[in-house]
């Protein structure tokens, strides 16, 4: 059963609500989702750059609104694998887009990309793959 935009706000406002104080979900799409990660000054790494924990982090949870928007609640869904690809350097200071794509939507594994951008640029500052495991059904 798929999750709608406001459901899956409801259940992170709920169950983990650090997840939505730097991080806004645009929108829930059908194998998708679109992010934007308010960047502050924590964000920031020497030389003026978004520090790659950042963007992994903006990433993991792309994937995570996109199949619980696809799959329903499933509080449990985990990461098994994140790999990045750092492409150019994000401007520092500036909001970043994590727009996923679910690329395959199995029974125990679930596998998408997210593409990283800073909003003021056209070009991707990262592109990420990633799995997650989901728990069996009881």
């Amino acid at each position: 059963m798929k999750s709608t935009k406001k459901e899956i706000i409801d259940f992170l406002t709920v169950h983990f609500p650090p997840s939505l104080e730097k991080c806004e979900i645009e929108e829930v799409t059908e194998c998708g989702a679109s992010l934007i990660w308010h960047v502050s000054g924590t964000d920031i790494r020497p030389g003026g750059t978004i520090s790659g924990p950042t963007m992994m982090t903006l990433a993991d949870f792309a994937l995570y609104v996109a199949i619980l928007g696809e799959i329903g609640i499933v509080g449990l869904a985990v990461t098994t694998n994140l790999n990045i690809n750092f492409l150019r350097k994000p401007s520092g200071g500036v909001d970043l887009r994590g727009v996923c794509k679910l690329m395959k939507v199995g029974q125990a594994l679930i596998v998408g990309e997210v593409w990283i951008y800073s909003i003021d640029q056209d070009e991707p500052v990262a592109h990420v793959t990633g799995t997650y495991s989901i728990p069996p059904k009881r």
